[in-house]
């Protein structure tokens, strides 16, 4: 059974696809980028600042979908610049505190609206 997720509460899908999708009881959460959902504008500031907003915009998805971050087996970081790459695990670490997910983090050449970092998570219900 396939079922669509979507809350206000994050930034509502900039294109054709889902905020997350429920396919029984794996949640698959798409890629976040530092939208603040209030103003629909990216946030101002440092890798830092971003990295907090992209982990709340998905915290918000998790929620909705009957998640927390503990449910998450699995993220994939993207970012524009690996020289941010300790800042953002700095961050990122403070949201998945214990039995961290297994991660991969690429590198990439540009992303969405210049944005400095985009994390996507697969999440299962135990």
């Amino acid at each position: 059974m396939k079922k669509i997720i979507s809350t206000d509460k994050a930034p509502k899908a900039i294109g054709p696809y889902s905020q997350a999708v429920l396919a029984n009881d794996t949640l698959y959460v798409s890629g976040q980028i530092p939208i603040n959902p209030e103003t629909s504008t990216v946030v101002e500031g440092d890798i830092t600042v971003q990295t907090h907003q992209v982990l709340k915009n998905m915290g918000a998805i998790l929620i909705e979908a009957g998640f927390e971050y503990s449910d998450v087996v699995k993220c994939t970081c993207l970012l524009s610049d690996m020289n941010n790459f300790g800042a953002m695990n700095e961050v990122y670490a403070s949201y998945f505190i214990t039995n961290p997910p297994a991660r991969a983090a690429y590198g990439v050449v540009k992303l969405p609206l210049g944005v400095l970092v985009e994390i996507e998570c697969i999440a299962v219900k135990a």
